[in-house]
């Protein structure tokens, strides 16, 4: 079975619900016994966190781990180990895991967890047959997990370098506009260009306006009130 492509990396690539999905999928196809699949990602600090699942019934199997913060997806995650229900009819570890597994019909599970540096992923698989997912943390799974588990840090890593490219064009765009104000703050204040920038930064801060949007106000008003508000700021 191909792994997923990561060969083209755009923007469609670089979103977690679509490689979660693709792992979800992928890993049902490697499992004879499994009927389906769930998967989540989040960074260690809890942010950036997204889930897929196979069918729309296992949402529910999913988010109730989530939510409570008990069931083998936490339990993975805190180990660091696959953890297996293997018949959920007897297994009583997690009381609102096992009332939603069980009426759903799904009798036994399997969670694997892969972390990369501050991402963690885990890969949940279900049977309807008690004791039916042993051996599925090894093996090809085990594999698309690993290989999945990549993917996701380095599509953070893009979607990261985009959002500083973005910041970066921002800051060009706006850099001539500043560098005026900057020379209408020098006339009007008799100050040097550090120091004119100190007062846009000074205004930006306390009035809670990004620096371009000030700078971009002492323009088109060449200047007029600044000395007043620069002011008010230092008195407060």
């Amino acid at each position: 079975m191909p792994l997923p492509d990561t060969d083209v990396m755009g923007p469609e690539a670089a979103q977690p619900g679509r490689r979660l999905s693709e792992l979800a999928e992928k890993a049902v196809l490697c499992s004879r016994d499994c009927c389906g699949a769930g998967t989540t990602v989040s960074g260690v600090r809890g942010d950036d966190r997204a889930t897929a699942v196979t069918h729309p019934d296992l949402a529910s199997v999913v988010a109730v781990q989530l939510r409570s913060g008990d069931g083998p997806i936490p339990a993975a995650l805190d180990s660091g180990l696959p953890v297996d229900a293997e018949d959920l009819l007897s297994d009583e570890r997690w009381p609102a895991y096992r009332a939603i597994a069980l009426e759903t019909g799904v009798r036994s599970s399997v969670t694997l967890p892969f972390t990369r540096g501050d991402l963690a992923v885990t890969l949940s698989l279900f049977s309807f047959r008690p004791g039916a997912l042993r051996d599925v943390g090894h093996g090809p799974v085990r594999v698309l997990g690993d290989f999945a588990a990549s993917c996701l840090v380095r599509d953070r890593h893009y979607r990261a370098a985009l959002a500083e490219v973005d910041q970066l064009e921002t800051a060009l765009r706006s850099r001539p506009v500043v560098d005026q104000a900057c020379g209408i703050l020098m006339h009007l204040c008799g100050c040097d260009a550090d120091e004119a920038f100190g007062i846009l930064r000074r205004i930006s801060q306390g009035t809670n306006r990004k620096l371009h949007e000030v700078a971009a106000g002492v323009v088109h008003s060449r200047g007029r009130g600044v000395e007043r508000d620069f002011a008010a700021l230092k008195a407060s």
